[in-house]
């Protein structure tokens, strides 16, 4: 009997056909500078550092980097490869079995699973109706004996909706009252338009991630960390597994891009905006189609397509197959809501826009009907 065929990978795809493909599909940005990057990394290659291991610590210009960066002198610095496995780390450290975490839907699903990894468990708010973010109350009315931990990420990935500074203080004085461990990710708060740390209303309790994937344009060098506290700080350490540092290029580049940051990064915000805005005046004309939330304080937000009855995978492929525009299906992002929607990033250089401006309706139209219509989502407490 032969083997049923294997199912479509469309990751293997996109990357077999890197150069033709237009990536807006894990809100990667295309816009920032390269050279000083390249530089650095060619530096460090004509060097042969790679023969010997990094300086275990981290490089501490970098650290004094990501520091100034963020504001918060009286935070340590970890460096980890990716924020992805600092929030590993941290999750494996901070939680046990029967634990609770406080967290969304649509959300960053790749930290719920390490949640319960650790043995214990995410509460999700359902935030896909407005105000499409977690308020004060919610998380009030949350927290239950087992809570352990606040997952507050902002910009939140993938709807792009932010949270005002009051509630940030509300929340993270919450949390300070229940001695709950606030995580504040802020992988894209550079995008935002006015974005206020965590960790200056909770300074004992906040656990920073931080990462220079998405406002760098480093996600494959795999480069982030977290910011916390000294004795906070520590008890997440000791589960680091780059005992012998992380890599030494990823290191060389992240130094040169958050040296080119302040200069380089305002225009990289005005024509994410740009082509947002471009998204949404044309998303005015697909019938059946619309955004939960605009303006994105991210460089991502999601397109409804249930009024549509579009089975966003179907239309994830179409996309991909027929135009070479790669962007991500909702269930990546939502058990709840997931068949709802697709997410598009749009850091991208406006050639990219315009190729998606193009292919979207035509995929549109022809996935119509593959997906049965949805009710919409009961709204948001």
């Amino acid at each position: 009997m032969p083997a049923s065929p294997a199912p479509f990978d469309a990751f293997r795809y996109a990357h077999d056909h890197y150069h033709e493909t237009v990536w807006m599909s894990q809100n990667t940005n295309h816009l920032f500078p390269t050279a000083g990057v390249e530089a650095a990394v060619r530096k460090a290659m004509e060097e042969k550092r790679y023969q010997g291991y990094p300086y275990a610590p981290g490089d501490p210009k970098l650290k004094a980097l990501v520091r100034t960066d963020f504001g918060l002198p009286d935070t340590e610095v970890g460096l980890a490869s990716g924020g992805t496995e600092a929030l590993y780390m941290l999750t494996r450290a901070l939680l046990g079995p029967g634990d609770e975490v406080i967290a969304s839907d649509p959300s960053y699903l790749i930290i719920h699973k390490f949640v319960e990894l650790a043995g214990a468990r995410t509460v999700n708010l359902p935030l896909y109706a407005p105000p499409n973010r977690m308020t004060p109350d919610r998380v009030n009315e949350a927290i239950t004996p087992r809570t352990r931990m606040v997952l507050l990420i902002d910009p939140l990935n993938p709807l792009g909706s932010g949270y005002p500074k009051e509630d940030v203080r509300a929340i993270a004085e919450i949390a300070k009252d229940h001695k709950l461990v606030l995580l504040n990710d802020t992988t894209y708060r550079d995008f935002s338009e006015s974005h206020t740390l965590a960790h200056p209303f909770y300074p004992e309790g906040t656990v920073t991630v931080w990462s220079v994937s998405k406002n760098c344009g480093l996600a494959g060098i795999r480069m982030g960390g977290l910011l916390a506290r000294k004795e906070l700080y520590d008890k997440i350490w000791r589960f680091n597994t780059n005992d012998l540092g992380v890599n030494v290029f990823a290191q060389a580049a992240a130094v040169a891009a958050l040296e080119e940051k302040p200069k380089a990064f305002p225009s990289v915000v005005r024509q994410s905006r740009e082509n947002q805005r471009r998204i949404h005046e044309a998303a005015q004309g697909w019938k059946g189609v619309s955004l939960p939330v605009y303006p994105s304080q991210g460089n991502m937000f999601v397109l409804d397509v249930a009024e549509r009855g579009v089975d966003p995978e179907a239309l994830q492929k179409e996309l991909l197959l027929k135009h070479g525009v790669f962007l991500r299906a909702g269930n990546y992002l939502s058990p709840g809501f997931g068949k709802r929607f697709i997410r598009a990033s749009f850091s991208n250089v406006p050639k990219d826009i315009d190729r998606f401006l193009e292919a979207f309706p035509l995929a549109l139209e022809a996935t119509s009907g593959t997906s049965p219509k949805l009710v919409a989502p009961a709204a948001g407490r």
